[in-house]
């Protein structure tokens, strides 16, 4: 038998092409749209400085990744915006490429020694715009160091307020993102305490939503007794895998619960979003183009109103929680310990 001739293979090789029908070219064409509606955003700066703790109790639901690339993406549409790592780990630091060694002056130097927050901020050298407060491993230690000081649950909101009111005008900053770790003890109660909005990430598997209900809890009591001001104002749905009914499932539970909070942007698995904090980046600087990239900058011009939600959120400060204790996952969901167990006062 002869060989195929060069024309055969020219025309194999046309056919194996994608299609303008193909879920890959339907891909392309979505992204470009997409792309199109973000160009014509015109970012506005929010009237005064927006302070938004990142929490979910339930480690790996990217708490950490959104609150840095929220971070990135809002500060290259101009905004400047402060992220306080109150995680031991230090992910965030690195993730923005900022010094977190045990040497370098950090939060823990804020809460325990009562250092300015003005001595640890470092301005990123990749990001105009965008400033970070570094936790060093130090900070692991200061769940206990805290819990004999006087006005524990607050010494953060202390020294953030002092910070923000030396800054004004056009120095002001837009946003503060302040990075939890996956528990609810004392660090997390002070980054509360100095916030006034709450941004929650939910990764679109069941185990994600069992912790919610426990957070809520736990948010009430904050309001009650240390906050009155604090307000769940954002959910985002993160590892969305549109392959899987689960993923499809588990946003519409969110959406029920959280109507006015959720927005519509959904982020989705991808290697390019985990691949970046290695290169001590942000998905948004090591793969501008990537979908992951796209759909935090869709998030935070949502953030921003750039882009209307699905559902009106109205006007003004951000909505009060709709979603409540009664949030129901599963019917052996248990209710948390109280904040009183974990160094919480009334």
């Amino acid at each position: 038998m002869s060989p195929p001739t060069t024309t055969t293979l020219a025309s194999e090789e046309v056919t194996d092409l994608p299609t303008a029908d193909s879920p890959l070219a339907r891909q392309v064409a979505e992204d470009a749209r997409r792309r199109r509606v973000l160009a014509a955003v015109k970012p506005r700066r929010p009237e005064g400085t927006r302070t938004l703790t990142v929490a979910n109790q339930k480690g790996g639901v990217g708490k950490t990744t959104s609150a840095v690339n929220l971070a990135v993406a809002l500060a290259q549409q101009g905004m400047r915006v402060l992220v306080i790592d109150m995680d031991p780990q230090g992910n965030a630091g690195t993730a923005l490429g900022v010094p977190h060694h045990s040497e370098i002056a950090g939060i823990y130097d804020v809460l325990i020694d009562g250092l300015p927050l003005a001595e640890v901020v470092q301005e990123s050298t990749a990001v105009p715009g965008l400033w970070c407060a570094p936790a060093t491993i130090d900070l692991a230690g200061a769940e206990i160091e805290l819990v004999p000081m006087p006005a524990r649950e607050s010494r953060l909101a202390a020294s953030l307020t002092t910070y923000l009111d030396e800054r004004s005008g056009e120095d002001r900053f837009d946003f503060v993102f302040i990075d939890c770790p996956p528990s609810l003890g004392l660090l997390t109660v002070n980054a509360f305490v100095a916030a006034r909005e709450v941004l929650i990430p939910i990764q679109c598997e069941y185990y994600a939503l069992e912790g919610v209900s426990h957070l809520i809890r736990n948010i009430e009591l904050i309001r009650a007794h240390l906050n009155p001001a604090l307000s769940v104002s954002t959910v985002l749905l993160t590892m969305y895998d549109a392959r899987t009914r689960l993923s499809a499932q588990v946003a519409e539970e969110v959406r029920a619960h959280f109507r006015d909070q959720t927005l519509r942007t959904r982020v989705p698995r991808s290697v390019r979003i985990s691949e970046a904090p290695s290169h001590g980046e942000s998905v948004l600087t090591y793969d501008p183009h990537s979908s992951g990239a796209l759909s935090y900058r869709e998030a935070a011009a949502e953030m921003l109103d750039g882009i209307p939600p699905s559902t009106p959120r109205g006007a003004g400060a951000p909505p009060a929680m709709e979603a409540t204790s009664d949030v129901t996952v599963h019917p052996t969901c248990t209710s948390p310990p109280a904040l009183m167990e974990q160094g919480v006062r009334p």
